[in-house]
Formats: C-alpha cells, structure tokens, sequence
C-alpha cells in the first residue's frame, strides 16, 4: 500500500514537470512550416502591391562622424509592379561625388533590382535563402513577438545577404533584416553591413529605415541612413 502511494505521490509531482516539457516542445516552431509561412507572406506582399509611392530621406555621413553629413537627398519614389521603381529628386545637398557616386548608384541599383525581371533575385525566401532557427530563436522587437532566423544566401548577389531575420511569430511578416551583403557593389572594395526595418501597412510589410555602412579605398568608411515615410499603397483584392 506504501509503494502505491509513493507511486502515485510521484506521478503527480512530475505531471507538471511533464506538461512543462510538453508545452516548450509545442513552442518550439517547426522550421518547416515557418519558411512556408515566410514564403507566403512575401508571395503575399509581391502579388497584393500593385503600387506605390513614399518619400524616402537619404543621408550620406563619413567614416564615424555622423554629427555631419556629407550629403543629403530627398527623393519621391514610385514603384509599378509592370515596370519597377522610378525616382524624382525633391532637394540634395552635399559634395557631387557622395551625391552622384554613392546616393546616385544606390539608386540605380535600387531600380534595376526592382524590374520584373529582377525582383525574383531579391526576394527573401526560400529560394534565395538557406534558413534556420537562431540559437535564440524568440526575441520581442518593436514590441512584436518574432522569431529570429540565420539566413545565408543561396548565390551571390550584393541584394542578398547573410546574416539574421525577424519575422512576426503570428504571421510571418518581415520585422527586421541585419547582415552584410555576400557580394559587394561595384564601387565598394567592402560589401555593405545592412540593417532594414519594416512596419506594417495595410497589412503588408514596407520598410520604414535603413542604414548601410561600407567601405572604400577612394571614400573610406561611408553610412548611409534612410528614412521611408508617406506611403501611398494601391493593393489588388487580396485572396
């Protein structure tokens, strides 16, 4: 009868030790499942994003002095899923090489990566990327919950990168990208050090800043930051 009791005694005091490992393995993610779910989402975003414009705010800073800027533009950006994104030049500032040789080929790159016939190659998805769980896999981010993902990039491109993603635990939506570029642009002896912010506008991820920090013989260290603000979104009916 002792025995018995002694039995029952400790089923019940390991049940909750039990639940609890039960319920951390059902909190573990399936990795499966979350790179469909970033898939979808990015699907999502390219299928329902007809078009749209926002004022994007580049600045330009030297090496660690960011209490000066080098250059400054403002530029009316718009995009047009049949033809990629096109630029009109609000206002700048600055010295012509950081205007004309890092904020000038920023955006043609920008705008030859978002022709239809790019923007394939710079999606963050599966078939660019190699993902996995971060060591730290959980992480509250602008006040999200996200899972932290190792990304690597699956060929090299200066718009993919290796590094780590942050994707909202709920609905897969990009929060944060940070890494550096696996190949670097052309005027660059470095490849950028990139982090990119998103937010969520009706209900899609856009970018909301950025920063950029490489380097060069001719230039040095250069940071780039931008700020993305009034956006405009013509969205098709979602599915």
């Amino acid at each position: 009868m002792i025995e018995r009791w002694l039995r029952i005694a400790g089923l019940f005091l390991a049940g909750p030790l039990l639940i609890s490992g039960s319920a951390l393995a059902q909190q573990q993610p399936d990795m499966a499942a979350v790179v469909r779910g970033v898939d979808n989402s990015v699907k999502n975003r390219i299928n329902r994003l007809a078009a749209y414009t926002v004022t994007e705010h580049y600045a330009v800073y030297r090496g660690k002095d960011e209490g000066h800027q080098a250059a400054d533009m403002v530029v009316k950006t718009t995009y047009r899923k049949e033809a990629g994104k096109s630029y009109e030049i609000l206002s700048q500032s600055g010295g012509a090489v950081w205007r004309n040789e890092v904020l000038g080929t920023l955006l043609d790159n920008e705008k030859r990566m978002s022709q239809p016939n790019n923007v394939g190659t710079a999606l963050i998805n599966s078939t660019n990327y190699d993902m996995k769980l971060d060591s730290n896999a959980h992480e509250q981010l602008n006040g999200r919950d996200c899972l932290v993902l190792d990304i690597t990039p699956r060929h090299p491109s200066q718009y993919l990168f290796k590094g780590k993603l942050w994707v909202d635990a709920h609905d897969f939506a990009i929060v944060q990208l940070k890494g550096t570029a696996s190949k670097s642009a052309f005027f660059l002896a470095s490849a950028a050090e990139v982090v990119r912010q998103y937010d969520e506008l009706s209900g899609l991820p856009m970018a909301t800043h950025a920063q950029a920090i490489s380097g060069s013989s001719l230039l040095g260290q250069t940071v780039v930051k931008i700020d993305y603000t009034n956006y405009q979104l013509d969205l098709t009916p979602g599915n």
